[in-house]
């Protein structure tokens, strides 16, 4: 019995022995990374500076407000690098309207480095606040000053409405244009308002026409429309809309 708790005894005092080494080498672990990020933080060149030329490099701006971009980052400035959280700072730069997609990563030993993959628009949209873009998501764009777009308009699209359903109507209009071809190049405006009966504005022979597609065979309704158009021009001089809905016919519309 006597050995026994002689062996006990030893053991528990190697216990503690291995407790006290692994507690000071996490202590000396905490201490050695405390005082990494101190230097991290407070050394002078490490400091994130708007004197520097080149601390904050940008790119992939075409459309994007080069300010709204400054805006995210200008509490930065004149502070660490390593104090920028970049998950928030990618967050921010997502809210922005033309950036659709983006990424921001430290350059040793001082500066940012922004990469911006902008949207893409696919057609122009009309609302009470004015004139925007739209792009294959469904998302509203502001258009930039000096750039020039060739898109049709897209109507049916409402502000009140969410991304998901603004974007039904732009696959519509995609559909449309997929199908149609080098046709589409007719169409000024696609009204999407019922995806189940896409209209469509096309200038035919200097006139413009508008034309109930329904939902599919898009350009096949239209090659026939104008297969017929010179004798549906003579018969119908004054009619202005058409439907294609059933394959093969044409109906003048008063």
């Amino acid at each position: 019995m006597a050995r026994e708790a002689k062996k006990v005894r030893r053991f528990n005092w190697r216990l503690w022995l291995l407790v006290v080494a692994l507690g000071g080498v996490g202590v000396s672990t905490a201490v050695a990374g405390f005082k990494v990020r101190q230097f991290a933080l407070t050394d002078q060149q490490f400091l994130f500076s708007s004197n520097r030329p080149g601390a904050l490099t940008i790119q992939g701006l075409n459309y994007t407000p080069e300010t709204k971009v400054l805006r995210v980052f200008i509490w930065d400035f004149d502070h660490s690098v390593f104090s920028v959280s970049l998950a928030e700072r990618r967050r921010r730069l997502l809210a922005i309207d033309w950036v659709e997609d983006a990424s921001v990563s430290r350059v040793w030993p001082d500066r940012l480095l922004v990469r911006i993959r902008e949207r893409t628009p696919v057609a122009f949209v009309l609302l009470r606040a004015g004139v925007m873009l739209i792009d294959a998501h469904g998302v509203l764009l502001e258009q930039p000053p000096q750039a020039h777009f060739a898109f049709p308009v897209l109507s049916g699209v409402r502000e009140d409405e969410t991304e998901d359903q603004r974007r039904v109507r732009v696959r519509a209009l995609l559909r449309l244009q997929e199908d149609m071809g080098y046709m589409a190049k007719d169409i000024s405006e696609v009204n999407a308002a019922d995806p189940g009966n896409i209209r469509i504005v096309a200038q035919v022979e200097n006139r413009a026409v508008e034309l109930m597609m329904g939902d599919g065979n898009f350009g096949r309704r239209y090659q026939n429309f104008l297969a017929h158009y010179p004798e549906i021009g003579k018969r119908s001089p004054n009619v202005k809309t058409f439907d294609l809905r059933m394959d093969g016919q044409v109906t003048a519309k008063d």
